[in-house]
């Protein structure tokens, strides 16, 4: 099955390159961005060889997952950018729901996987990773701003050894392939992209992404350079900062690091 684009992205004008193979969806993206192309346009395979994650942190797609950037080029300053992070949360806990049903109803099961938003750029089933997403930003002619957004998901296999303990859908018992998650993915990326709209509905986007959200109220703790800062997930700010609340009542807003929940907050997991 090859990969295509879902009616509504393709309606929104959505364009595709897909590969057999490539060494990273973001690094083709942004190359792509350097030498003019402007979108809105996916890159996508079913096997990365060389793709990162946050912190430099290598993210293989071994044949099966899903690796997918898409690039757009868009005006607008790079910290109201970094909230298009949220709407791509969104849009891949929706397309999961909706492959996680259908695959739900062909093998006539009545349950499907519920899914959860991490801070900040996670999607987990249960406690364990079963997403991330990249987001990539660099200034090109004409004032505007190059965004890629990589979404990395493991459809059938999950690296190990990782922070977070991650999982596959294959071993969560959903059995879709990486090309049905693509099409559902690129028709949820319009529509949380339009809500989003440069910036102006991250309001709305804030709300749907707090109501999905791994760990709130709960105790948390997060690593950031050399320090710690422990409370409780408040809630997170106008800007996407995760707004921690502390023993003593002071709400603290974080730009920026690792994030560990309950018994692991509590051990300073590192």
């Amino acid at each position: 099955m090859a990969f295509s684009l879902g009616p509504r992205a393709t309606s929104a004008g959505y364009r595709l390159a897909a590969f057999d193979h490539i060494g990273s969806t973001n690094a083709e993206a942004m190359a792509r961005a350097r030498a003019g192309e402007r979108g809105p346009i996916w890159f996508v395979t079913s096997e990365q060889t060389a793709g990162r994650g946050r912190r430099h942190r290598p993210w293989i797609a071994p044949r099966g997952n899903l690796a997918s950037s898409v690039l757009e080029v868009i005006e607008v300053p790079p910290a109201v950018a970094a909230t298009l992070g949220f709407a791509a949360g969104l849009a891949l806990e929706a397309a999961l729901q909706r492959v996680s049903v259908e695959a739900s109803l062909r093998s006539a099961g009545s349950d499907h996987m519920k899914y959860s938003l991490k801070w900040p750029n996670d999607v987990l089933a249960g406690r364990q990773k079963l997403a991330g997403i990249l987001l990539e930003a660099e200034a090109v002619a004409d004032n505007g701003l190059a965004v890629v957004v990589g979404i990395g998901t493991n459809v059938v296999a999950a690296p190990e050894g990782t922070p977070t303990p991650a999982t596959s859908l294959a071993a969560l018992g959903v059995h879709i392939g990486a090309e049905d998650l693509f099409g559902a993915l690129s028709d949820t990326w319009a529509e949380f992209r339009g809500i989003w709209d440069l910036g102006r509905g991250f309001g709305e986007i804030r709300r749907l992404w707090l109501e999905r959200a791994a760990g709130l109220g709960q105790r948390v703790a997060i690593h950031t350079g050399g320090s710690t800062v422990e409370g409780t997930f408040d809630s997170i700010d106008d800007s996407g900062c995760l707004v921690v609340r502390t023993s003593g009542g002071r709400r603290v807003p974080i730009s920026a690091g690792d994030v560990y929940f309950g018994s692991a907050a509590s051990a300073g997991t590192t």
